[in-house]
């Protein structure tokens, strides 16, 4: 009797293990696979580059404005 149990609580044991590896592989994956999946896309337009600038408190509305206008 003990020999079953041994058996089944060990094949869960490796069914926890193996789903927690894929489990981090797929985090990982994701993860890195979106700045690479960034990295080689077509490069920025300026004026998406001066919003993500101002979206993050780089620069202030002033600058913002005043650097949209040069751009246009």
């Amino acid at each position: 009797m003990m020999m079953g149990f041994g058996f089944v609580g060990g094949l869960f044991m490796l069914l926890f293990w193996g789903g927690l590896i894929a489990l981090a592989v797929w985090t990982a994956r994701e993860l890195f696979g979106r700045r690479q999946q960034r990295m080689l896309s077509d490069p920025l337009d300026p004026r998406e580059i001066l919003a993500e600038r101002y979206a993050r408190g780089d620069i202030s509305r002033e600058e913002y404005e005043l650097i949209l206008r040069d751009l246009m």
